[in-house]
């Protein structure tokens, strides 16, 4: 056990030192390609991060035998979106929190709300035909909402892409080679696959420490798959947001979610839809809907209130947990 532990830290460690390479390189690949901070953030980081996780849905649903592929992949692909609206903006918010106490930054967000309302506008509405899908039982009416769930995030790159908003706070000296104030493309692509593998590798050794000490420690397998390993498969958003609001770049860090959630609402569901029955249970729907609902309220703040504060944010945690109160209800209730 004590091994066990120590791998864990460990792992976590590894995770948060490739958030660090990787939020440094990405600024820096920006810069490079002449990238406003919504590419940089929503796209970039976003995509970055959102790709090793992408690929459980696919394995699950093109590899796996049956219908219980099928199961797990529509699982892992709904999971995404919702951890990210709930527990990822809860942990941005804690951590700012945080950081208001111990370097004295503000509690309020300073955002470009142009950039974060357009990434929740499109999650919100691409999310909603997603689920829309779900009621839909004619399979070609399906495959036409796959393919514009496609068109759509094609969309969304090309206007995020156009968007040219400068980088705020500066670029600190690249990582990998700290005596150039200018470092070539190739070294700070090597960063930036570098920082990638590392994220994956940390993940990957972490989730299954995390299995072998909650089994241990006698943690039921429900809660295991419903707040322990999901909340270790989005480290990396959640590591990379810290660290840039820590720097008091609060758009890449709220953009890094956001941009994964309107990426995971696309591309994993438009493959989940098409190739698989795409029948949600009454967990599934409800937690697109708890997806929603928290999103729903972050933008409603951040667009028509005075300023997007912190504690807006760590409340969508809330949500998490009665979401996983819910699940635990009907599981004993046996309704599911």
């Amino acid at each position: 056990m004590e091994l066990t532990l120590l791998f864990l830290v460990g792992s976590m460690a590894l995770i948060l030192l490739a958030a660090e390479l990787f939020t440094n390189s990405v600024e820096w690949l920006g810069e490079k390609l002449g990238l406003g901070e919504g590419a940089v953030g929503s796209i970039l980081a976003a995509v970055g991060t959102a790709m090793p996780e992408t690929m459980i849905p696919i394995i699950a649903i093109f590899f796996a035998a049956g219908d219980a592929g099928h199961e797990v992949g529509i699982g892992a692909i709904l999971g995404a979106p919702f951890m990210l609206s709930t527990a990822a903006f809860s942990v941005t918010g804690l951590a700012i929190l945080v950081f208001s106490r111990t370097n004295g930054r503000s509690t309020d967000l300073v955002v470009n709300r142009r950039i974060l309302g357009r990434d929740m506008g499109y999650f919100m509405a691409v999310y909603s035909l997603a689920l829309l899908a779900a009621f839909i039982p004619i399979p070609f009416v399906k495959i036409g909402i796959a393919l514009l769930l496609i068109g759509l995030y094609g969309l969304y790159v090309m206007r995020t892409m156009a968007d040219v908003s400068p980088l705020t706070g500066g670029i600190e000296h690249l990582h990998f080679l700290r005596n150039s104030a200018d470092p070539p493309l190739a070294m700070i692509l090597v960063q930036f696959v570098f920082a990638l593998g590392l994220m994956i590798a940390g993940g990957w050794v972490f989730v299954g420490n995390l299995e072998i000490v909650a089994h241990a420690l006698g943690v039921p397998v429900l809660i295991l798959s419903l707040i322990l390993a999901p909340l270790a498969t989005e480290l990396p958003e959640k590591f990379n947001s810290v660290l840039w609001v820590r720097k008091g770049k609060d758009t890449l860090a709220m953009g890094n979610i956001t941009g994964a959630m309107v990426f995971q609402s696309c591309i994993p569901v438009a493959i989940g839809i098409a190739f698989t029955p795409w029948q949600l249970d009454d967990p599934a729907k409800v937690s697109a809907v708890v997806a929603l609902l928290s999103t729903g309220i972050v933008m409603t703040r951040m667009t028509r209130g005075d300023s997007l504060n912190a504690s807006i944010l760590a409340s969508a945690g809330l949500f998490y947990l009665a979401y996983v109160g819910y699940v635990v209800y009907m599981l004993q209730s046996g309704l599911a």
